[in-house]
């Protein structure tokens, strides 16, 4: 697997619900999750229900994709997913671990499309995002991301 991406936005939100707040950079802490997200706190919308979820991402070629294939903008802060990556093949994660600049991740399972995304944002996403609604990843070696960060396979 022979590829390297880029970290192109970082969003937390206080508690489920809440709006999503971009970052430039931010701290990961292993087994816990994002600085002040709402599932390192434990305040997430489904932070009662166990998962590995300590930072989510999804592709910016989905939006793109939303965009031209489905007439839905969906903006970088309305997907509701910690950060969003442009060229990094997130379905084939799933396993595997890879670095966020020194940071280090590995991909728990693929993120569902949920009705709670479609209800917020008022957009007809669920159907669109099946198989596309990024992943969810547990940090191993914490440290401070940053946007245009390297994204890269270990």
């Amino acid at each position: 697997m022979i590829w390297e991406g880029r970290l192109l936005h970082i969003h937390t939100a206080e508690e489920g619900g809440a709006a999503m707040v971009a970052h430039e950079r931010i701290r990961c802490i292993a087994g816990v999750g994002l600085e002040g997200d709402r599932y390192a706190t434990g305040r997430g919308y489904y932070s009662a229900r166990p998962d590995i979820r300590e930072v989510t991402l999804i592709e910016a070629e989905v939006l793109d994709a939303l965009r031209r294939d489905h007439g839905i903008d969906l903006a970088v802060e309305e997907h509701r997913r910690n950060l969003t990556t442009e060229g990094v093949p997130l379905n084939h994660l799933v396993g595997r671990r890879f670095a966020v600049g020194d940071v280090v991740l590995e991909g728990g399972r693929l993120n569902v499309p949920c009705q709670y995304l479609a209800d917020l944002t008022g957009k007809k996403v669920f159907k669109p995002l099946i198989n596309r609604s990024g992943l969810n990843c547990r940090i191993v070696e914490g440290g401070t991301i940053a946007v245009g960060d390297t994204i890269r396979p270990l």
